[in-house]
């Protein structure tokens, strides 16, 4: 994917690069930012009904590394309501990569502004509008948009290796160090502090909460935005049945969007209740006997397929029972291509994504938005591309140095749940989404052994952004409000 946090290489922001890619190459050289002090601008909006008076603030943050030293002058976009108490929450929203800006959380779900997105997905970007965004959470928590070095303003300093930020906990050490500083700048040490991270955010994310805790510092809430905790359930290689099971309400709720799916008069929800059910209980037993099972028990779910999924059960017959998301991309309409963010998107089979209009106009928007709104026209470069080249073998993914090695992200989570009573967890994902799957959520939440009473999941229609579509932008915004009210 091209702009995404992992969109862009895995915003997995999973779209992971390549697995021929080699090792990551330095960025290419970037614009100096001349950011010495904060740039704030006053401002007011009504966001969920309430007038909020803020302080929209460009402001620069030292990172730093375990000897203490300086590794990244970063630089935050922050929202502060005024006269803000010390107990006000903060809310830290990052997209993925890894290492992608976090301008599209900020222009698509989070910020005072936002891109509108019409629901009718064939008008050109060009139309898509920059307007107020009533959602936005600032009537509960102030926000801080985080850019890891070499993304957005923010800047490895001086002398630091590239490579030595390339992965996950370095990665991460940056948000901790920027979560610390900005804490103590503004006065709001005490203050609850949650974390949004959209696709390789969500494994920043619990790294980054596990270095806060062990500095002493807990993070009252995580939100997971197109989870990829447990990506190696569904990367899909071949003899991976699992991974076919958690894929099958995806290639559903698409064959749905095209017309594609045999709804026998259902509604959507009823619809993808029965495809869950029979995913978990009818298609994984059949995919586990592979060639044992019985002709007519794979006519069956070669039939059910077709109905879920709109291709011929000869097919799913010919091909083991299986497709992957890849596949399914191209062979559901005969000619195109389907978006891998957000499959309700289709385009020409030797064209780009379809999809990629959206983080481009997206980019387009928010450089202006920067220049009219912030005042910050004149700081330098915003950087919206990765530094990042490296795919799969250039990302140092910790002790087991591959993502289909263990991945221990869960676990992480798991002691965060242990360490700190006070703890939720939200996870959401979006129907149309083939890189994080709605399936591949419900295995992660069913498998943890985390407690339930401190956790929610949710799905929306769309995809990897599923913000992208303003009901679903304002039923995400009302989730993650009533998780920082603690309503739940």
């Amino acid at each position: 994917m091209k702009r995404l946090s992992l969109l862009p290489i895995l915003s997995l922001a999973l779209a992971f690069a390549p697995a021929a890619a080699q090792n990551a190459a330095a960025p290419p050289p970037e614009s100096a930012i001349a950011l010495p002090a904060p740039i704030t601008t006053p401002l007011a909006g009504t966001f969920n009904g309430r007038k909020v008076r803020y302080d929209a603030r460009v402001e620069p943050i030292e990172a730093t590394g375990t000897d203490g030293k300086t590794t990244a002058r970063l630089v935050a976009i922050s929202y502060v309501a005024k006269d803000a108490k010390p107990d006000r929450p903060v809310i830290f929203a990052f997209n993925g990569g890894p290492i992608s800006p976090s301008y599209i959380l900020h222009m698509g779900a989070l910020g005072p502004k936002r891109v509108a997105v019409p629901n009718d997905i064939a008008v050109p970007a060009a139309s898509f509008q920059l307007v107020d965004n009533p959602y936005t959470l600032l009537d509960v928590a102030d926000l801080v948009f985080f850019d890891p070095a070499g993304t957005g303003f923010s800047r490895l300093a001086p002398g630091v290796d590239p490579q030595s930020q390339f992965g996950n906990v370095a990665d991460s050490r940056q948000l901790a160090s920027l979560v610390i500083e900005w804490t103590k700048a503004h006065g709001r040490t005490g203050a609850p502090l949650y974390l949004i991270g959209e696709s390789y955010g969500t494994l920043r994310a619990p790294e980054a909460a596990h270095q806060l805790q062990a500095a002493g510092v807990d993070v009252a809430g995580i939100v997971l935005l197109g989870q990829a905790v447990n990506i190696v359930e569904y990367a899909q290689r071949r003899g991976n049945i699992i991974s076919y099971a958690v894929s099958m309400p995806t290639l559903a709720a698409i064959a749905w969007s095209h017309g594609k799916a045999d709804a026998k008069g259902r509604s959507f929800d009823r619809f993808m209740a029965d495809v869950r059910d029979f995913a978990a209980n009818e298609y994984l037993p059949v995919l586990f006997q592979g060639d044992t099972a019985p002709a007519q028990s794979q006519r069956t779910v070669a039939a059910k397929l077709q109905e879920y999924t709109g291709l011929p059960a000869d097919w799913y017959l010919g091909h083991q029972l299986r497709i992957t998301k890849v596949d399914y991309q191209r062979q559901l309409l005969p000619g195109q291509r389907l978006g891998t963010n957000d499959a309700r998107y289709a385009g020409p089979a030797d064209g780009p994504d379809p999809f990629d209009v959206v983080p481009d106009r997206y980019a387009e928007l928010f450089r202006h938005y920067l220049e009219s709104d912030l005042k910050a026209g004149a700081v330098g470069d915003y950087v919206t591309q990765s530094p990042f080249r490296g795919g799969l073998n250039g990302w140092d993914w910790g002790p087991n140095k591959s993502p289909f090695g263990d991945w221990p992200y869960g676990r992480a989570i798991g002691e965060l749940f242990e360490k700190n009573p006070g703890f939720r967890l939200f996870v959401a994902n979006g129907w149309t989404d083939t890189q994080t799957t709605v399936g591949a959520m419900d295995y992660l939440v069913a498998q943890s052994g985390w407690p339930r009473a401190r956790l929610r999941t949710a799905t929306y229609q769309g995809g990897h952004m599923p913000y992208t579509i303003e009901a679903s932008l304002k039923a995400f915004t009302d989730d993650v409000r009533a998780m920082v009210e603690r309503k739940w």
